[in-house]
């Protein structure tokens, strides 16, 4: 259980064994067990849209408390310890390009599905001078509740080019 009350789901949970050996395979040290990511390499001004949107995210999502992956930066954010993250800056999708892609609008800001097999949705937003990529665990497959929880700040930040 989180510190909120809420279940986490079963699939969060290794065995002792499995849970050595990721941690092995990731390079992970016990005194650091955050998630790690890769962190995007925007042009300056969107690495300055994605800074003034990191200090406005908000510090829950989906009932998940705000635990940020490493390494440490503006342009990348968690919520239960790695279950969502934000990446800001990252390269428009080539699947934008395809006409037929699935989109979705989420409080006022457009986004671009893509499923990923065997893991959860990816959403990056369309029409700004920044994309912002929000990747979910399965558990959210057909639910866009936390989109909805990041429009207000990417609303605010992250203007629309259209």
């Amino acid at each position: 259980m989180t510190s909120s009350g809420r279940r986490l789901p079963r699939s969060l949970f290794l065995a002792p064994s499995a849970a050595v050996l990721v941690m092995a395979a990731a390079g992970c040290s016990s005194s650091d067990a955050r998630a790690s990511i890769t962190v995007p390499t925007p042009s300056s001004e969107a690495a300055a849209y994605c800074e003034a949107l990191h200090r406005e995210l908000p510090k829950t999502v989906a009932g998940m408390d705000r635990s940020d992956p490493g390494p440490d930066s503006d342009l990348t954010a968690g919520w239960g310890d790695g279950a969502i993250v934000l990446r800001c800056g990252v390269p428009r999708p080539a699947k934008m390009e395809d006409v037929q892609s699935e989109g979705i609008d989420a409080d006022g800001v457009n986004w671009l599905l893509e499923q990923r097999e065997d893991a959860g949705p990816r959403f990056t937003t369309t029409y700004r001078k920044a994309y912002v990529e929000v990747t979910l665990p399965k558990e959210f497959a057909h639910d866009i509740t936390p989109l909805a929880e990041f429009a207000a700040s990417v609303r605010k930040t992250v203007p629309e080019s259209l």
